[in-house]
């Protein structure tokens, strides 16, 4: 009876793990899509209301879910604290909020050359900045729906399967 128990432990366990896996593919993807419709509610937001950055970047924090509400939110503290310069307040708002998220080294590259260019230059220009960072974020989309396709179920099904191979060398 204690090895059963234990059995459906095991494999529970691992099959825990192997769903909590694929949700990490899940997540990358699904917070790439809301990174990409923020830049483009930030380019409309300066672009078209002129609106401050700090004032921008608390608009996207109300309406975005977390982890990424808290990139911006962070984000237009900074900026509201005036200690800092944009460059910055964006490069220290991503380093202390990128843990919570499930983005990659290659999306945090993009996100930090953006905020680079970020209130620097004129209107034109930072649309200009804007459509490049997210011309880069659907190539990042593109290649996290192909690993997410490719890797989801397999993640899955190896989480069973490990723990169906740990009970079988147990028994």
């Amino acid at each position: 009876m204690i090895k059963l128990i234990g059995a459906v432990f095991i494999l529970l366990a691992t099959s825990w793990a192997g769903f909590e896996s694929s949700k990490h593919l899940r997540e990358r993807t699904k917070q790439l899509r809301q990174l990409k419709v923020a830049l483009a509610s930030l380019e409309a937001e300066i672009m078209y209301g002129h609106t401050p950055l700090d004032e921008a970047a608390q608009h996207l924090a109300s309406q975005m879910t977390k982890p990424l509400s808290w990139l911006f939110q962070s984000f237009a503290k900074k900026l509201k604290e005036g200690k800092l310069s944009v460059k910055e307040a964006w490069e220290e708002s991503i380093n202390d909020t990128w843990r919570y998220t499930a983005l990659k080294q290659g999306e945090k590259e993009v996100l930090i050359q953006f905020g680079e260019t970020l209130g620097q230059h004129d209107l034109m220009s930072q649309q200009k900045h804007i459509q490049l960072a997210l011309v880069h974020l659907k190539r990042e989309e593109e290649d996290a729906v192909d690993t997410e396709r490719r890797y989801e179920k397999m993640m899955k099904s190896l989480g069973v399967l490990s723990g169906l191979l740990i009970i079988i060398l147990l028994m």
